[in-house]
């Protein structure tokens, strides 16, 4: 029987499921802003469940003041709705011939693979390459937010990809 936070003649709320609520928090509205607050909600959701009641109420506090006083972002969140909503009116659209694996002598017969790059092989581990299919070239799903920690993102991605994706 779970343990619940609250004085002992209230009913209270399951610590685990406080926990997790803290993880969906710290990916859906802290995102990018501050990718630490995933990492510190997922080590108080596996904490809690190790430690238990009434000592998880320390580990609960800390992730809620963590989490609380950090930079906000839904930009993650916000590209992942986009790319779903994307799916549902576009169907299964054709990966660009050069993404596909070519396992079979017929597939590379079809140019499956051709005109491939490999990141690793260029200069800062990035070539410019399509990834989308033909009809979505040059479409953005995430807009990193404005924060300290995107606005780097922004930047490398600006750099990278120059203005191909306007950010």
């Amino acid at each position: 029987m779970p343990q619940y936070i609250g004085l002992p003649h209230d009913e209270g709320e399951d610590p685990s499921f406080i926990a997790r609520r803290l993880l969906i928090l710290a990916s859906e509205d802290i995102g990018n802003a501050n990718p630490n607050a995933l990492l510190l909600a997922n080590t108080c959701f596996q904490a809690v469940n190790v430690i238990g009641w009434p000592e998880s109420r320390i580990i609960l506090s800390q992730t809620v003041t963590y989490l609380a006083s950090s930079a906000k972002s839904n930009a993650a969140y916000e590209a992942i709705n986009k790319a779903q909503a994307l799916v549902k009116e576009t169907g299964d659209l054709p990966v660009p011939l050069h993404l596909r694996n070519a396992p079979t002598k017929l597939m590379k017969e079809l140019n499956y693979g051709t005109d491939y790059k490999y990141a690793h092989a260029y200069p800062g581990n990035f070539v410019e390459q399509e990834f989308m299919p033909e009809s979505l070239s040059g479409l953005k799903l995430y807009d990193p937010g404005k924060n300290a920690s995107e606005d780097k993102l922004r930047a490398a991605l600006r750099e990278r990809w120059k203005d191909k994706y306007r950010y």
